[in-house]
C-alpha cells in the first residue's frame, strides 16, 4: 500500500519554512515519502487564533534573524533577508498553489525561496516572482495571470483553513499520518515518528490534554 504523502504547510514569509525546506525532499525519500508542498498565509493562521508573528515583536524580529542565520550555517545553506521584511508573500504562494504537480511546485518553491532568503530580489514583487517561475522552469505569465483567478485565491485560502483544522498554528508545519510536526526544530522528531519510534504515547498526551488550567493572563 502507498504510503501517504508528508503535506509541507508554508509560507515564503518565514525564514524557519525555508530551512525546514531545504531537508524536506531528502527526509522524505529516507522514507519512501512524497512531499506535497500547501502554500498557507501566515497571516491568516495568525488573525484565526488572534496572534502575532515573531516580526511584529521587535526583539524576537532581531533575535530570529540571529538564530536562522546560525541554522543556515549549520544546514550549510545561505540566508539573506529579503529586500524588506515583513513583505506581502500572496502573489507568490497564489502561483505556487496554481501548479497542479507536486514535482514542478517543488522546483518552484525551491525557487522562490532562493529569490527571498538565498541572496535574490526577494518574492514579493510581479517581477521578482516571475523571475522565480522562470529559473524554476515553468510559464511566469501563465502563472502570474492564474495567480488572479478566484480559483486560485480560494485554493490559498481552503489550505490556510486545513492546516488550521488540522490543529497546526504557525509556519512550517508538517502533517505526517494525522500527526502536526512545528518548526524546523521538529525535523528530527518527525523522522523519529517516521521511523515507528516516537516517544510520546497516547496517555502522555491525555493527561496533558486534561491538565486543570489554574492561571489566566486575561
Amino acid at each position: 500500500m502507498a504510503r501517504t504523502p508528508l503535506r509541507f504547510c508554508f509560507d515564503y514569509l518565514s525564514p524557519y519554512a525555508y530551512l525546514a525546506w531545504t531537508r524536506m525532499p531528502a527526509l522524505a525519500a529516507r522514507h519512501g515519502r512524497a512531499v506535497e508542498p500547501v502554500p498557507v498565509l501566515l497571516a491568516g493562521l495568525l488573525n484565526a487564533l488572534g496572534s502575532v508573528g515573531p516580526a511584529e515583536i521587535p526583539p524576537k524580529r532581531v533575535y530570529v534573524f540571529k538564530h536562522t542565520f546560525r541554522i543556515a550555517h549549520e544546514f550549510g545553506v545561505p540566508l539573506t533577508p529579503p529586500p524588506s521584511h515583513p513583505f506581502n508573500p500572496l502573489l507568490a504562494l497564489r502561483v505556487t498553489a496554481a501548479v497542479e504537480d507536486w514535482e514542478a511546485r517543488g522546483r518552484l518553491v525551491s525557487a522562490l525561496y532562493a529569490s527571498a532568503w538565498g541572496g535574490g530580489k526577494g518574492a514579493e514583487t510581479p517581477e521578482a516572482v516571475a523571475a522565480a517561475i522562470q529559473a524554476a522552469g515553468l510559464d511566469a505569465p501563465a502563472l502570474l495571470a492564474a495567480a488572479q483567478t478566484p480559483e486560485v485565491k480560494d485554493r490559498v485560502r481552503r489550505n490556510t483553513e486545513e492546516v488550521l483544522a488540522a490543529g497546526g498554528f504557525g509556519v512550517p508545519t508538517i502533517l505526517a499520518d494525522g500527526e502536526v510536526f512545528f518548526g524546523v526544530d521538529s525535523l528530527g522528531h518527525l523522522e523519529w515518528f517516521l521511523r515507528g519510534e516516537d516517544p510520546l504515547s497516547q496517555v502522555d498526551l491525555e493527561r496533558w490534554r486534561n491538565l486543570p488550567v489554574t492561571a489566566s493572563r486575561r
